[in-house]
């Protein structure tokens, strides 16, 4: 059979129900796999890796709404699951979807909707998968913009840097791209068609920290954790001297002897990953304070590259604003505007407190709330908080104005957050602080939002 003919797995524990149901679908076109309880399912889905499955509620071991709640926090990218059921209830169906399940079924089953929605499923699914790779290419293909002598000395040392495996700890103030840089470094190496895995390391409490960094093992279930999801790839530790220091020991035996244990596990698993670190601190001194391990310092900081802030290769500032517009117009679908020549002129003697990251953050901020394809300077110094006013006319209500609350909500916040967050120069703590957020909950509120730290 065709490698790219769709795979579907059916899970029902009445054999008639099943032979029909794969008949049908067999007849198709389909490859059709078949499970009549929830521990066959588990196994047949591992094994057949399938395009989309069709799941009872009702099964002899464990119910399909149970099974499906397993898949969901398993699988990041658990492929559509539609429900079927006998004994159908609005309950049962309200639950299976808030759960993430593509459709709800009832039996007796029409055939001919079955059909339709399998088929429509698989169109959704895939329209998802490209739109993610689109994504996720954009992603991937970034990498440092400007042609100032200072970018293209950096560039042209990481591409020497990604010949060789030593680890390189990216040094700089907040803001200045420390991320990008170290995806260049991965996209040029040896390691570039592995994943490139980042981790904000200070949004990770000590009690989570080493499960989120070595997975776990639970009821012979397996959770990886960072270091495995990295494996032949690059793992980027975002400000690394937020790091607890048990999860230093863990992660200093772990790259010294490239393997470790899963919690709750007894097998050493090995690893094949190139790990990467950035600091805004200096971390000697938190060295020389006890705050972070002397040995792990060393074997992170095999190569120091210092990224030098925005200020110092400020004839970069046109060129960045350009490349974020076009950014934003193809990343989040915004109307496109431009910066005018005053604004441009204005833009390069600022002095980006925040960096790159301040830059591009304005530049979202005046996409979303600004009317108007020209981005003149008044709206720049408003935008900045150069000038002092908060009556909206007419001609300049914030285009987040007319969503549905909700979204405009998430369009506040976001822009909020992160002006304070550059304001207090990257610091989660004086963030926390500076909008009167319990740290904990603000964490998850940075996550959801999707600004990175």
């Amino acid at each position: 059979m065709n490698a790219n003919t769709p795979r579907i797995l059916v899970v029902d524990d009445e054999p008639d129900i099943r032979r029909l149901v794969c008949e049908i679908l067999e007849d198709e076109g389909y490859q059709v796999t078949m499970a009549e309880n929830a521990r066959e399912a588990r196994e047949s889905k591992k094994i057949s890796d399938p395009n989309l499955i069709l799941l009872d509620i009702w099964m002899p071991d464990s119910d399909g709404i149970s099974l499906l709640k397993e898949w969901v926090v398993e699988d990041e990218t658990l492929c559509p699951v539609i429900m079927m059921s006998g004994h159908g209830s609005v309950e049962a169906a309200v639950e299976a979807t808030r759960l993430g399940a593509y459709d709800f079924l009832e039996k007796p089953l029409s055939l001919a909707k079955l059909l339709l929605i399998v088929e429509r499923a698989l169109e959704a699914s895939n329209l998802q998968k490209e739109n993610a790779g689109l994504k996720q290419q954009l992603i991937t293909d970034l990498e440092p913009v400007g042609k100032s002598a200072t970018v293209a000395r950096t560039k042209d040392q990481l591409k020497r840097l990604a010949q060789h495996e030593a680890r390189v700890l990216f040094v700089g103030e907040a803001g200045v791209g420390k991320e990008m840089y170290a995806r260049y470094l991965h996209n040029n190496s040896a390691h570039r068609h592995g994943p490139f895995i980042d981790v904000a390391v200070g949004s990770i409490s000590p009690e989570n920290s080493a499960v989120e960094f070595f997975g776990k093992e639970d009821a012979g279930k397996i959770y990886p954790g960072l270091l495995e999801r990295a494996h032949n790839g690059t793992l980027f530790l975002g400000e690394i001297g937020g790091m607890d220091k048990e999860t230093q020991l863990r992660l200093l035996s772990a790259l010294e002897s490239s393997s470790f244990l899963r919690v709750g596990g007894s097998q050493a698993v090995r690893v094949d990953v190139r790990v990467v670190a950035s600091t805004r601190i200096a971390l000697d001194e938190e060295v020389k304070a006890g705050r972070f391990r002397q040995d792990l310092y060393y074997l992170l900081n095999e190569v120091t590259l210092e990224i030098p802030p925005l200020r110092e290769h400020s004839e970069d500032v046109p060129a960045l604003l350009s490349f974020y517009v076009d950014y934003f117009v193809n990343q989040d679908k915004l109307p496109f505007r431009r910066f005018s020549i005053a604004a441009q002129n204005f833009l390069r003697n600022y002095s980006w407190r925040g960096n790159v990251r301040e830059l591009k953050n304005l530049v979202q901020r005046l996409m979303i709330l600004g009317v108007g394809e020209d981005i003149e300077l008044d709206e720049v110094k408003l935008a900045l908080g150069s000038v002092v006013g908060d009556v909206y006319t007419a001609s300049s209500v914030p285009e987040f104005f007319n969503l549905p609350l909700k979204e405009a909500r998430d369009h506040f916040e976001k822009a909020y957050l992160e002006y304070h967050f550059e304001k207090n120069g990257g610091s989660v703590a004086k963030l926390a602080a500076a909008v009167g957020m319990e740290r904990t909950h603000l964490y998850r509120k940075l996550h959801s939002l999707n600004i990175k730290l």
